[in-house]
């Protein structure tokens, strides 16, 4: 009577279910979109950081322009070259650069070479405002 009565219990008893687990998903799905999210904001600091960085060296290259000492004709109308060509960024800088590299070209490739003439001094001095402005 025993064995009955304990096989009588052992026969109530449902086998055991399967609950579905779905943690293993959920966990790398976080890790997924935790990667995806640190790369996101990684990309838009470096962007932010490389355009504060061209602005920055556009206005080294405006503050070296504004520097050039015209008593020596030939090496200031290479170094205007050199930095008002870095600065040719947009349409208008790129006209007025393309009116002013002939004018300088004169003062340059020559052994002895004659004082800037105002006109040419003008045109830099145009191209310096508008690259002032455009930054």
């Amino acid at each position: 009577m025993n064995e009955d009565n304990i096989s009588a219990q052992l026969r109530d008893i449902k086998p055991l279910l399967e609950i579905p687990d779905s943690s293993y998903y959920v966990y790398w799905g976080l890790i997924v979109f935790a990667t995806v999210l640190g790369l996101a904001i990684l990309f838009f600091v470096a962007k932010k950081w490389w355009d504060n960085r061209k602005t920055n060296l556009a206005k080294g290259y405006l503050s070296a322009l504004k520097q050039i000492d015209w008593k020596d004709s030939k090496k200031s109308a290479y170094e205007a070259t050199h930095y008002a060509r870095l600065l040719a960024t947009n349409e208008k800088t790129k006209e007025i650069f393309s009116q002013l590299e002939p004018m300088l070209e004169q003062y340059k490739y020559k052994k002895t070479v004659d004082a800037i003439d105002p006109e040419t001094r003008n045109k830099f001095n145009l191209y310096v405002q508008v690259a002032d402005e455009s930054i």
